[in-house]
């Protein structure tokens, strides 16, 4: 990874909206060098998706988000990749990752209501073989999510003490 490349995804990372041209010219590169940079990465699959951070408490429409915390006994000669795989192809799984601690995996799902989270994990995830337990943890509310805070903060408002 050259570190043209390395800056060019600091930079994405920060907004994905940048385009070559703005971003050859905050590099100082030009702007063949960094499309192609960009068409590199993304023919070897380091840049798989150009995502939105979206705060759903400004929009009507319900979400529920939850975290559930997976043990699982791993496959002999295939370890947790298999189980984990059955999981992630599920459409209501947004992440699956591999954890170390009191437990496996960590699954990322969302929902139209608790119910339906509910549903997923006791006729879904639960009954998977080689899962031994879960325990979820429904997100109530975001207040930061990939460096964008939420809310908006008030100053302090409080008057001066002088003595």
């Amino acid at each position: 990874m050259s570190e043209l490349q390395l800056k060019i995804l600091d930079l994405l990372k920060e907004d994905s909206r940048r385009d070559a041209a703005l971003l050859a010219t905050m590099l100082g590169e030009s702007e063949t060098a960094v499309r192609e940079a960009i068409d590199e990465m993304e023919q070897d699959k380091v840049i798989v998706k150009y995502a939105t951070v979206v705060n759903w408490a400004k929009i009507d429409q319900e979400k529920v988000t939850a975290l559930i915390e997976v043990q699982i006994t791993p496959e002999r000669g295939l370890g947790f990749d298999a189980i984990s795989e059955r999981i992630y192809l599920y459409p209501e799984v947004k992440s699956v990752y591999l954890m170390s601690g009191a437990y496996d995996l960590l699954v990322e799902i969302e929902g139209k209501s608790l119910r339906e989270i509910a549903s997923f994990v006791s006729n879904k995830l639960a009954t998977l073989e080689r899962v031994l337990s879960t325990k979820t943890f429904f997100i109530l509310k975001k207040y930061k999510q990939d460096g964008v805070i939420f809310e908006d903060r008030e100053g302090d408002h409080r008057m001066a003490v002088s003595p």
